[in-house]
């Protein structure tokens, strides 16, 4: 995939997974609204986001490292990149830090697979694996960048690809469960989230009323 447009953000993909409208929203209409999630993954990148680099046992370890695909036309910064010595060269294994705990979607895992898919083409070295550090358990979870995770990736590449080329139109909510936790509902759905406010409304208007018949 080539494209003489603007590189899709990394950071979309993840959004893509979760929900297209949701990626539209953020990444086209520039809406966002931060919640207590949203707040807790900003603190996650706080330490990733200075920049830098060292070694450790051997290993050479770069955060915020700009990453960049001319193939998929996608660009963004990897929190951390482990350079692994091994006798080919370095191998890279990409890091990505998420606040709370492994999610039943691969939201994550696309993010992070698509970093790989940059350092491969970057670097000419095959990039096997990588891993997702979670806030809440304190672990890394090690992700196999396999062919069926490889294949959902570049399909979420195209399908968000798609949803740029088509402007100003918004695609539906295809996953109705994931709203509740969405920070963009109120921006997204509104009426979902005024619904319960106007019957609360009434009900104090009502109550409120029937004292003021009450003898």
């Amino acid at each position: 995939m080539t494209s003489e447009t603007e590189p899709l953000p990394l950071s979309a993909l993840q959004h893509a997974v979760y929900c297209l409208r949701q990626a539209a929203l953020i990444h086209i209409e520039r809406m966002w609204a931060d919640n207590r999630f949203t707040a807790e993954g900003h603190v996650m990148h706080a330490v990733a986001d200075k920049g830098g680099g060292r070694k450790v046992r051997g290993t050479r370890r770069v955060m915020s490292l700009p990453l960049a695909s001319r193939h998929l036309n996608i660009s963004g910064v990897a929190d951390v990149v482990e350079f692994i010595p091994s006798s080919a060269g370095e191998v890279p294994f990409p890091v990505e830090y998420k606040r709370g705990k492994p999610k039943l979607h691969r939201a994550d895992e696309v993010q992070l697979c698509a970093q790989a898919l940059c350092l491969e083409e970057m670097t000419g070295m095959s990039v096997p694996e990588g891993a997702l550090f979670y806030g809440e358990t304190r672990r890394r979870v090690i992700v196999p960048f396999d062919e069926e995770l490889r294949r959902l990736t570049r399909d979420t590449v195209a399908a968000l690809a798609s949803v740029f080329a088509g402007g100003e139109t918004l695609p539906p909510t295809p996953h109705r469960s994931r709203c509740r936790a969405c920070s963009l509902l109120s921006l997204c759905r509104p009426d979902t989230v005024a619904r319960p406010v106007r019957a609360w409304r009434r009900r104090m208007v009502e109550a409120s009323c029937g004292e003021e018949r009450t003898p």
